[in-house]
């Protein structure tokens, strides 16, 4: 799908659209808003570091899990008797006085010549991982915010919904040319750092070319996490250059997104602007796409082809929404036109009734 540039300002050019009244160009640094992100590419976050965290709206709720999950098997609370858990975790080298010489994990140690030691972890834990999508088509915003902080904001709130004691979080930031992996750790002052990791991330500009697609991402988030637990992909599910509506037509990260599904409870979360689905009446506006070489000046003064427009990209976003249906993960849409934790709260209260269907694993795989 193309993206427009905003209804009160020219095209990027500089120049007043056909039959439209010249006006001032605005610097991309003194647009308002998100506006800055359709005529330029945004210098700062849309969504401070401090609302990210609706914890008070959230406090009621909890996200159902129903998959077995490593290290989920033993219930949500602690024991009456302290101590460590039996299940194995990673090998990281070992720190003499702050380590037990008894942790030390030999099979590592002699392999690598240096001590390693390896951990365990409590029974009660769950680790969720989240891949955040921050290609140039993720910079767009027409409402106040850009699609790329609304998908920060939906992590922060699934990292809120998600954490009990001892869960641990984690984070991948997935650029055109390289994937930015943010370790997993217990804690809201980790998931605050986290979040101040993501808002911080240099804006990927338009046309930045990489060999990361959103397919290899979440290869990658599956190939490099085996430990069963919660996956969260944000993404706005566009792949460039793939200009199919047919529902029946799967999309190239369809099959990625069920091979992650198969050992893990998947959430995707789709972000998207007002203006990718209802195009306003603004005369004759370019369309251009961020990641690729695609511009063209259509006539949005025209009903018929702005019906036109706005039924190809209904039928866009139906295409995704089956393809997740397809794929077995459950699908949140969140608008930058509207509250992101309403519309978390209402899917979370829905997800209730259907997660144990959504989430049934494939035949032969155990549950």
């Amino acid at each position: 799908m193309s993206y427009p540039p905003p209804a009160d300002f020219p095209p990027p050019t500089g120049q007043p659209a056909h039959g439209a009244r010249p006006a001032a160009f605005v610097r991309p640094e003194d647009a308002p808003g998100a506006v800055g992100s359709v005529v330029g590419m945004p210098s700062k976050p849309t969504i401070p570091l401090n609302k990210l965290a609706p914890e008070a709206a959230l406090r009621r709720l909890e996200l159902t899990i129903v998959r077995r999950l490593e290290g989920f098997l033993q219930g949500d609370h602690l024991g009456l008797l302290p101590g460590p858990g039996t299940d194995t975790n990673d090998a990281r080298i070992y720190r003499p006085g702050e380590d037990d010489v008894r942790k030390i994990d030999w099979n590592v140690t002699a392999r690598t010549t240096v001590p390693y030691v390896r951990d365990t972890m409590a029974d009660r834990e769950l680790e969720v991982w989240a891949m955040l999508d921050v290609t140039p088509s993720m910079n767009w915003g027409t409402e106040g915010v850009t699609k790329r902080d609304l998908g920060i904001a939906a992590v922060a709130t699934i990292g809120f919904l998600s954490q009990k004691q001892g869960d641990r979080f984690g984070g991948y930031i997935m650029r055109p040319d390289s994937m930015r992996r943010l370790p997993a750790r217990s804690g809201r002052s980790a998931l605050y750092g986290l979040l101040r990791k993501m808002l911080s991330e240099p804006f990927v500009p338009d046309h930045a070319r990489g060999s990361y697609s959103l397919t290899q991402g979440i290869d990658q988030l599956a190939r490099t996490q085996r430990r069963r637990g919660l996956r969260v992909v944000v993404s706005d599910f566009l792949t460039p250059g793939d200009h199919e509506l047919d529902p029946n037509v799967e999309p190239e990260w369809e099959r990625a997104m069920r091979r992650l599904a198969v050992r893990n409870q998947v959430l995707a979360v789709e972000v998207v602007d007002k203006r990718e689905i209802e195009f306003p009446d603004v005369g004759e506006m370019l369309i251009r796409d961020p990641e690729t070489d695609f511009e063209r000046y259509v006539n949005t003064g025209d009903s018929s082809a702005r019906a036109r427009m706005d039924a190809a990209s209904a039928a866009q976003r139906e295409r995704i929404r089956i393809s997740l249906r397809r794929a077995g993960v459950g699908h949140i849409q969140l608008r930058t036109d509207r509250d992101w934790v309403q519309d978390i709260a209402r899917f979370v209260l829905a997800y209730r009734r259907v997660a144990s269907m959504l989430h049934a694993p494939p035949q032969g795989v155990a549950k």
